[in-house]
């Protein structure tokens, strides 16, 4: 998060194409779609390299895909479809128009054929193969990942249920093994109640878009889901979604030092980069390891200033305030208060044999 980032659905519909380090982004969730949680940490990270797709947007844009793909890959081009199986197989070595066939209207609004083909001739510079990493589903979109035989290149492509490709980006893999390697000191119990998805965690940006940032480096974003759908109902109510107004816990014993509890909840899709971490809840654990709480939904902060709390005790309801497009937890441990600042800490999980990395659902707290 950053008091300067400008992440913000519009981004994702009028940012054409972005250059970083020599990459250039092929495009990702353009127009149709906005992202989960904006927690970029500079403004020169823009929505389309941050996250994933809301889910009301999504789901239209799948009604509006499944006509729109049918008819592209009607007759003679039905046979040459392409799905997430043999996707890496026609980037490599078949016709990039079979590719740019399928994109969605807004990706082809935001990006032509020309410069996709160039954008991925380079990416595929020095590439001999592309392994799948991540595969997972969520509001009518799948996204699949791959490294290269590297492990210094990474893409990523969002399919519909009828195989219109609604995003995709390249991405520069960097390791940070210094800090992987150290962990908090302080054990730390997962601060919600039941099953949860982890949709952004893990040691790549692959699986953590935070992981580039210091300040960020080993957050977690996490929502509640059923039947690979993170709501139900209206997707623009945020009591339609299954995290909203969840109850919230001290993840370890400490004094609380900062919270912020004013900041309204959006309407779903409706983000507020003016306030990227809305309200929250910053406890000091000791040993320089303070845990933050992030995106608390208005009203609900159950502490105060100098409080001390033990780990368990109630503090506040999940909720979609501040940068966030959908209602879902921001946690993360950092080296001091100031979220924009801090270093983040890779977390010293009480419960070790679950994996809280992307794509993963875990069993939180039990519920009593």
């Amino acid at each position: 998060m950053n008091r300067e980032s400008q992440l913000n659905s519009e981004q994702a519909s009028n940012n054409k194409l972005q250059s970083r380090k020599g990459w250039k982004l092929l495009a990702i969730a353009l127009g149709a779609c906005v992202i989960l949680s904006a927690c970029g940490n500079d403004n020169s990270i823009t929505s389309e390299e941050g996250e994933k797709q809301s889910a009301e947007q999504t789901s239209n844009t799948n009604k509006e895909g499944e006509s729109t793909s049918t008819e592209q890959n009607s007759g003679s081009e039905a046979s040459a479809m392409v799905t997430p199986d043999n996707f890496v197989d026609t980037l490599m070595k078949g016709s990039k128009e079979e590719i740019y066939r399928q994109f969605s209207p807004q990706m082809k609004e935001a990006i032509t054929f020309e410069q996709f083909q160039t954008t991925a001739d380079e990416f595929l510079e020095g590439v001999t193969s592309l392994d799948q990493v991540f595969a997972a589903e969520m509001n009518n979109l799948t996204e699949f990942a791959w490294k290269d035989q590297t492990g210094t290149k990474g893409i990523q492509a969002y399919f519909t249920e009828a195989n219109q490709i609604d995003g995709m980006l390249t991405k520069p893999l960097e390791s940070h093994e210094d800090t992987d390697q150290k962990f908090t000191k302080t054990e730390f119990h997962f601060p919600l109640k039941g099953e949860w998805y982890v949709f952004w965690g893990g040691n790549d940006v692959m699986s953590n878009y935070h992981y580039e940032h210091e300040t960020q480096r080993y957050a977690l974003d996490i929502v509640r889901t059923k039947e690979s759908f993170s709501f139900n109902g209206d997707a623009k109510v945020n009591a339609s979604y299954y995290a909203f107004g969840e109850p919230l816990y001290a993840a370890a014993d400490g004094t609380v030092v900062e919270i912020k509890n004013d900041i309204p909840d959006n309407t779903p899709g409706v983000m507020n980069p003016e306030e990227p971490a809305g309200n929250y809840v910053i406890i000091d654990h000791g040993q320089d390891e303070y845990s933050i709480t992030a995106h608390i939904k208005k009203g609900s902060v159950a502490v105060k200033k100098g409080d001390k709390v033990k780990q368990g005790d109630l503090i506040g309801e999940l909720g979609n305030s501040g940068n966030s497009s959908e209602a879902h937890l921001h946690f993360q441990v950092s080296d001091g208060p100031d979220l924009f600042t801090a270093r983040s800490i890779n977390i010293r999980w009480a419960d070790q044999s679950q994996q809280l990395t992307r794509g993963n659902t875990i069993q939180a707290l039990p519920e009593s």
